[in-house]
């Protein structure tokens, strides 16, 4: 069986994947002076994923649910550089577990989870395209929560 393997590079600009985008377990985030946002909440989701990056002055953000693990021990940082991850895992909750390989020079990795990663999904153009097309069509926004149906 042959993983598809979700790309995404970024220079001197800004791409966000957010609410139920793939269901793939494979990512390659390259950016060079940007900004990547991934939400990595969606049920479709499996539980172990790998992230190969590949970060020069710039920020990876992580919309995770509230009991993912990051492992970052496989990240190379040959100059500043380090994961904000404020709240951390909740212990005794079992999320998927997210891998984190490559380098990073310069450049920082973000991990939001729970309410602070909602929030961060609702600020953002794409949250204000799916509120505008779910009341055309009656249905329910998914970017802010994509473990709605």
């Amino acid at each position: 069986m042959t993983t598809t393997i979700e790309r995404i590079h970024v220079d001197h600009a800004t791409a966000k994947r957010l609410g139920r985008w793939t269901a793939t377990s494979a990512f390659e985030v390259k950016a060079r002076s940007g900004a990547v946002v991934l939400d990595l909440r969606s049920p479709e989701l499996p539980a172990e994923l790998e992230i190969r990056i590949d970060l020069q002055r710039a920020m990876l953000k992580l919309l995770v649910p509230d009991g993912a693990v990051i492992d970052h021990w496989d990240v190379a940082w040959p100059a500043r550089g380090r994961v904000k991850d404020g709240q951390g895992p909740t212990a005794g909750s079992a999320g998927p577990r997210i891998r984190l390989v490559g380098t990073a020079d310069n450049s920082e990795v973000r991990v939001h989870r729970g309410g602070i990663a909602i929030l961060s999904a609702m600020c953002s153009r794409e949250y204000l395209d799916d509120l505008r097309q779910a009341h055309r069509t009656g249905t329910t926004p998914t970017i802010d929560d994509p473990t709605r149906a």
